[in-house]
């Protein structure tokens, strides 16, 4: 087994999850800041599954008696539009998919199987990650900005319901 070969391969895929993270997280913020909650909570859902990626990729690098680099591979794109933040989640996710289709096979040549079998798992969940972003770019395409309007409304459903409780539970304090 060439250890360096899997580190270098690892911490490359570290890279890539935290840049992941760090731009699901950023979408996150504004989708929740234009009221569309089942958008920001799909973000930052995918975020905290590209950490625990990064978990699994460092215990590997750690178990090869490699140094973990924490250094993500991009900076954070400053997309603010619903659509393109899709779009560019719904690409990096295939690009993702592709790099560790290639990681899986590189390992499994140099005959690290742990590691091979650790890609391949991670090419799994991408594909999870692409098909929920696909399938929010078809809503997108099939209802346009209503799709959005609608969880606009969601929030106001929800913050509407809140205050109704919240001002129930007053009226029923003991004077």
């Amino acid at each position: 087994m060439k250890r360096d070969k899997s580190i270098e391969l690892l911490n490359c895929a570290i890279a890539d999850e935290l840049s992941a993270v760090h731009q699901y997280m950023f979408f996150h913020f504004h989708c929740d800041d234009q009221g569309y909650d089942l958008l920001s909570t799909l973000f930052k859902r995918i975020a905290i599954a590209e950490m625990l990626h990064i978990e699994k990729l460092a215990d590997r690098v750690l178990f090869l008696k490699g140094t973990i680099e924490m250094k993500a591979s991009e900076p954070v794109k400053q997309i603010t539009d619903v659509k393109g933040m899709i779009e560019f989640a719904r690409q990096s996710e295939e690009d993702a998919i592709t790099l560790y289709n290639n990681c899986a096979i590189e390992c499994g040549n140099h005959a690290d199987s742990v590691s091979k079998k650790l890609f391949e798992e991670l090419v799994m969940d991408e594909e999870g990650h692409y098909a929920e972003f696909d399938d929010e770019m078809e809503n997108m395409l099939k209802f346009g900005e209503q799709y959005l309007v609608l969880q606009s409304m969601e929030r106001s459903k929800k913050k509407s319901t809140m205050m109704a409780a919240a001002a129930g539970a007053k009226n029923n304090e003991p004077a």
